[in-house]
């Protein structure tokens, strides 16, 4: 499988093919050997060349060992065309990446959001995790409050 990837608005391309993989990025190119072993819906423990990683996937953010990236992929065999990194349109859930507990709401319902701007701080895993906004828009609803116990992909709040 093929696909272009922009992660934290970097352009690259991603081969993956039996347990192997090819990441090529700025005429650079990356190739290892790895499998990947679901841990729970979401959460996946990744083994590249001997060297464990945690991942958990959630909308368009990817955690791994507990660093967040934006993370967009797209097919070239698809008819749909990309959208420039960070310009998603109409309303997007801001989701918990894995179970843990609200620490922060760092914005209020109605209030104007940039890219990438701190939305809410999660803990999990004994590790604080800020959730970030794909894209500029309004806070249009908050689902959670500080001291929340929340599930792996809980809607916390929606940006339109």
């Amino acid at each position: 499988m093929k696909v272009e990837v922009v992660i934290d608005g970097k352009s690259g391309k991603l081969a993956i093919d039996e347990g192997r993989f090819r990441y090529e990025r700025d005429g650079e190119s990356i190739e290892r050997d790895y499998s990947v072993e679901p841990l729970a819906p979401g959460a996946f423990s990744v083994l590249i060349d001997g060297r464990s990683y945690d991942v958990v996937a959630a909308g368009s953010e990817i955690q791994v060992n507990g660093r967040a990236f934006s993370v967009e992929v797209f097919d070239p065999r698809s008819m749909r065309g990309r959208k420039p990194g960070g310009a998603g349109e109409g309303r997007q859930n801001i989701v918990a990446m894995m179970p843990g507990k609200v620490v922060r709401v760092l914005v209020g319902a109605g209030d104007e959001v940039a890219a990438g701007q701190g939305l809410v701080v999660v803990e999990a895993m004994k590790m604080q995790n800020e959730m970030k906004s794909p894209k500029g828009g309004r806070v249009i609803e908050i689902k959670t409050k500080p001291d929340a116990t929340v599930a792996a992909g809980e809607v916390l709040l929606v940006i339109e």
